[in-house]
Parts: structure tokens; C-alpha cells; sequence
């Protein structure tokens, strides 16, 4: 036993002869894999087998000891198998046992996202952590990948603060590589194919203004039109107006087509993605609707006066 999750019972039988002939063993756990265990079982058999005229029992205990000293990530066996049927050839997924961490690299395209992920002494009570993380793709994705891995494990080890029903079991930590690493994989692959809403408004004959629409050949474009992510043509600036933006829903919009989205009617109940129908929230928006409706009220008539000089002084 190493941990209360780390810990292997090893059920011994002894033949007639021993030790002349191996012992006959048998591991369980509560905890650990049973692929993991009976593979282990199989090295401590023939192992025995090396010795055999000899005592067996201290090898094998020692063998086991030793295998969970030197094999932390045994702990996550199954959520390794897991993952690893997600990745591609050319992604890495490295395991370092004695550092108790996996080194992660995630490819699409000529994006990335590289990470060291650490797995505690007492995994999987406390959950796994990300570090050094490297990507290429704009900062304010490398903040929506690290922050939403941080509350996914939160998630698995903390209680939610409203119970949503009362009578049900306690809560017990649930393991969180898995669920980190197969955000990281999903968002990783899809986001560079994501399609933008398509820039700017389209006015109809009768003269209303409606929402963006989303272009069916507008897709890698919302990084950038050039084929290296690392020209300066990918728009890292968070304030210049072709900077793309992930709103509430997941839905991306350049800054300028958000921005002269939300400013331009109807107001009425909040502005809707146009994808997806759901209200859309973003940091860089927090005017209420009153304030917007009256700002563009506002501009319309002055838009009207400059009209009629203009038509005027003609």
C-alpha cells in the first residue's frame, strides 16, 4: 500500500512442493486496473520462476513494493489506454515515471499546444495540474485552454457548492487526467477549423439591418489567411479589429463585427448569436440595453442633422 488509491492485495498459494514449483498468485485492487494487474501478475510469476528451489514470497512482495514506488502513474492505467486511442501519430504522449508526469503535445495543422501534465503523490484526491505550457495559437485561447482545464479539474475533486438533489451519495473525488486531456485534444483539433461569423452586416432592400451570418468558406481564416500561424498576419492583438473573439456559446466573431453587431439594432431581450440563438456575453460588451438602445438613438439623429445640413447647403 502507497496510497489509498496505490495499493495492491497479493493472494498467495503454496503447492506441494514448493518451492521446487512457483507460487501460485493472485493481485487485486479496488483501485488499480485489472489489465494493469494481470499483466503484473504475469512478471511476478515469472519471476518466481527465475528462483525457483529458493524462497519466492519476499521476492514477490518486493517486486510488487517496488513496482508501485518506481510506476506512479500506475494510478491512471486506464485513462492512459483511454487517451492514447485519441491521439494521432503525430502527437506526443510521453510517460515519465519517475517524475510522475506525462509530457503532452497536441497537433493540427501548424497549431500546437504543448504541456507538461504533473500527476500528484495522491492522485486521484488531488487532481492533475498543467505546466510549462507552450502553443502557438493567439493568448486568448492559450487563456480559455488553461482556464477551462482548470475548473474541469476542480470539478472532479471539489464538491459542487449546491447539491442539485439532496438525498444522494457523498461526494468522492473522481480521477482527472482523462477529462483534462480530452478537452485539450477536442478543443485543439476543432478550434483551427471553426468558422468565423462572417464580417460585417447585411442590409435587406427595405433597409433593416441584420445579424452576421456564418460563411461556409470562412474557416481557418478566423487565425489568419496566411499559411504559418506565426506570420504577422495571425492577429495577436487584442484590440485590433480583425482580433477574433470567443463569445459565451463558444462562437467566434472578429472584434469589429462583435462589436458593430452589439451596437446595432434590434436590442430588445438581449443580442442573440446568430448560430446558435443564444444570448451573447463577452468582457469587452457590458453595456446594458437601455444604454445601447439610447446611444444609437442618439447617433442616428445626429447622422439625421448632418443629413439635412448636408442636403442644405446643396
Amino acid at each position: 500500500r502507497q496510497t489509498a488509491f496505490k495499493n495492491i492485495i497479493v493472494l498467495i498459494q503454496f503447492p506441494e512442493d514448493y518451492p521446487h514449483s512457483s507460487l501460485l498468485l493472485e493481485l487485486k485492487s479496488k483501485t488499480l486496473s485489472d489489465k494493469l494487474l494481470d499483466g503484473l501478475t504475469n512478471v511476478c510469476e515469472q519471476e518466481a520462476k527465475k528462483i525457483l528451489g529458493k524462497p519466492q514470497v519476499l521476492l514477490v512482495l518486493k517486486f510488487v513494493r517496488n513496482f508501485l514506488e518506481e510506476h506512479p502513474l500506475s494510478c491512471c492505467y486506464d485513462e492512459i489506454s483511454e487517451i492514447k486511442r485519441h491521439l494521432t501519430d503525430f502527437d506526443e504522449f510521453k510517460l515519465k515515471q519517475k517524475a510522475s508526469s506525462i509530457s503532452l503535445k497536441i497537433l493540427e495543422g501548424r497549431y500546437y499546444f504543448k504541456s507538461k501534465v504533473a500527476v500528484p503523490d495522491i492522485y486521484p484526491e488531488t487532481s492533475i495540474s498543467l505546466e510549462d505550457v507552450e502553443t502557438n495559437f493567439p493568448p486568448l485561447f492559450l487563456r480559455f485552454f488553461t482556464g477551462q482545464t482548470k475548473e474541469i479539474a476542480r470539478q472532479c475533486v471539489e464538491p459542487p457548492l449546491r447539491a442539485k438533489v439532496k438525498q444522494q451519495p457523498p461526494f468522492k473525488p473522481r480521477p482527472s487526467l482523462q477529462p483534462v486531456v480530452s478537452f485539450l485534444v477536442s478543443a485543439v483539433k476543432q478550434l483551427p477549423h471553426e468558422k468565423v461569423v462572417d464580417g460585417g452586416l447585411k442590409e435587406l432592400q427595405d433597409g433593416v439591418t441584420v445579424g452576421p451570418r456564418v460563411s461556409a468558406d470562412y474557416d481557418i481564416t478566423w487565425f489568419t489567411a496566411a499559411k504559418d500561424p506565426l506570420s504577422q498576419e495571425a492577429e495577436k492583438d487584442e484590440s485590433a479589429d480583425r482580433h477574433v473573439e470567443r463569445v459565451y456559446c463558444s462562437h467566434l466573431f472578429h472584434l469589429e463585427c462583435l462589436i458593430t453587431f452589439m451596437k446595432t439594432p434590434p436590442f430588445h431581450g438581449g443580442k442573440k448569436c446568430p448560430t446558435c440563438g443564444q444570448r451573447i456575453y463577452h468582457d469587452k460588451w457590458r453595456l446594458s440595453e437601455k444604454i445601447t438602445e439610447d446611444r444609437w438613438a442618439h447617433q442616428q439623429a445626429r447622422e439625421r442633422e448632418l443629413k439635412e445640413v448636408a442636403e442644405f447647403l446643396e
